[in-house]
C-alpha cells in the first residue's frame, strides 16, 4: 500500500487573492513581518499495491483531475506503507 502527499499551489505568476486577504488580516493581527502568504491545497491518496508505476499513476491522476495545470504547480511525495 502506498499513502500519496500531493501539495498543489497556484503558480507565481497568478495573483492570489485568498492569499492576499490572509496576509491583510495576519497584518492586522500585528504579525507585520509576515511578507507574502500563498494559499495552496494538500491532497492525501491511499494506493493499492500494483504492477503500474506509482508515479506515473500519480501524475496521471494530477493532471487529468486534481490540479489545474492553468493556474497551479504541484509536487508529491509517495511513501510505501507496511501493513502491521
Amino acid at each position: 500500500m502506498y499513502k500519496v502527499k500531493v501539495f498543489v499551489t497556484l503558480r507565481e505568476s497568478v495573483i492570489d487573492p485568498q492569499g492576499t486577504v490572509a496576509k491583510d488580516s495576519l497584518h492586522k493581527l500585528n504579525y507585520g513581518e509576515v511578507s507574502d502568504v500563498r494559499i495552496g491545497k494538500y491532497i492525501e491518496l491511499t494506493l493499492e499495491k500494483t504492477d503500474r508505476n506509482i508515479d506515473e499513476i500519480v501524475k496521471e491522476m494530477c493532471e487529468k483531475l486534481l490540479v489545474n495545470l492553468n493556474v497551479e504547480d504541484y509536487r508529491f511525495e509517495i511513501e510505501e506503507v507496511v501493513a502491521q
